[in-house]
């Protein structure tokens, strides 16, 4: 699903719950959602909007819709406040088909850059995950999990491959410039070196206080191949996740199986800049 969030829960609520039934009258299972997509705006108003996962309105309505609606529902992410500490969690959150929580991760790269003048300090405000988190579908297809900036790191995704993903997913909120120039590129390179589908569920277009996210949510199959693409503004996307087709890449084409892990070995000293 691609959005255009606000700092206004309810009107993203609608939207999403709109959007969700439309993908699954289309024949959905999976529905992903986009980073934030309760809430985006400025620090204040993500902090407002904050929710803890034993309560508030983001949870209730992501358990009642995922049982009443008997579809696997990923809350790309959510502002999360976690009780006893001073810093917020930038958290997605698979839900099952039975209404219950399956899986929380809580994105590990905070994207602490600058980009085109504009400097962003997700730390200042969030604290980073420590934990990889694969999940599986109500069906039993494992599931990667991570979120946005996430996306720059191909380790995580590695490990998440090796550890039986079949499906990574990237719910974002990538900017407009670092999106046009790497959006694409980055994944197809995490589908094409992990022989995975990748969900990519962007938010897009302008929100507060003055940012720009590029859109272009996709869904790219082991090979490479965009299967669907998302056209400006709110929509969904949808395709067929052909598992068997997978399976023939990997048979024919065995770069994870050809991997050998007893050679690569992390130097004992990086320099900080790397």
């Amino acid at each position: 699903m691609q959005l255009n969030s606000t700092e206004d829960k309810a009107r993203n609520l609608r939207t999403a719950d709109r959007l969700t039934r439309a993908a699954v009258s289309d024949g959905a299972q999976l529905v992903v959602l986009p980073e934030k997509f309760n809430v985006l705006g400025t620090d204040d108003e993500v902090r407002r909007g904050a929710e803890k996962l034993e309560q508030g309105p983001t949870i209730g309505w992501a358990r009642a819709t995922a049982r009443e609606l008997g579809i696997d529902l990923v809350l790309g992410s959510i502002a999360e406040r976690r009780e006893g500490r001073q810093k917020l969690s930038n958290t997605s959150i698979h839900v099952g088909p039975s209404g219950a929580v399956m899986a929380v991760y809580r994105k590990i790269h905070l994207f602490d850059v600058a980009v085109s003048g504009t400097e962003y300090r997700e730390s200042d405000a969030q604290e980073p995950g420590g934990e990889i988190v694969l999940t599986e579908t109500g069906d039993g297809v494992p599931l990667g999990m991570s979120i946005c900036y996430d996306l720059r790191f191909p380790e995580l995704y590695r490990i998440l491959a090796v550890r039986g993903a079949r499906v990574l997913l990237v719910p974002a909120a990538f900017t407009s410039i670092t999106g046009q120039a790497h959006w694409d590129i980055l994944c197809r390179a995490r589908a094409i070196e992990n022989q995975t589908f990748v969900v990519a569920a962007d938010q897009v277009g302008r929100h507060r206080p003055g940012n720009e996210s590029f859109g272009g949510s996709l869904i790219v199959d082991p090979w490479g191949d965009v299967l669907a693409r998302a056209s400006d503004g709110e929509c969904f996307i949808a395709a067929d996740l052909d598992l068997a087709r997978q399976d023939s890449i990997r048979g024919k084409l065995p770069s994870l199986a050809n991997r050998m892990p007893a050679t690569y070995i992390w130097p004992s000293q990086e320099p900080a800049d790397q």
